[in-house]
């Protein structure tokens, strides 16, 4: 099973300021498995837009069948930055829901709000 927990920041501020994504599918065999190439292609390629396209680099840890995602600069201090980096997560967010819809047996996505907020 793969679990994605995303951090927003409130339920009122509903920005997404980290996510962690854990476990591995074991839809089908390692190499063959879609629903562990999809999500992996769909988070690493967040992050690497975030990167490339808004030059802001968030912490990273990776390795086999994890991926921890922070973004140190929260709140990002320039406005326009910060609304690139909310619509690239949003839009990773709505491709793993769209996984989840057809392979719910396969991963689960959580929400959690930061502390305090």
């Amino acid at each position: 099973m793969i679990y994605v927990t995303l951090e927003r920041v409130s339920p009122v501020d509903h920005s997404v300021k980290a996510f962690i994504v854990e476990g591995h599918a074991e839809y089908d065999v390692p190499g063959k498995d879609l629903v562990c190439a999809a999500v992996s292609a769909i988070t690493v390629g967040t992050v690497n837009s975030i990167e490339t396209l808004t030059g802001l680099l968030p912490i990273t840890e990776m390795e086999k069948g994890l991926l921890d995602v922070t973004f140190q600069e929260w709140p990002v201090s320039d406005p326009t930055k910060a609304s690139q980096v909310q619509l690239l997560l949003e839009s990773m967010v709505i491709m793993l829901q769209t996984i989840h819809e057809s392979y719910s047996d396969y991963i689960t996505l959580e929400t959690i709000y930061s502390k305090g907020g």
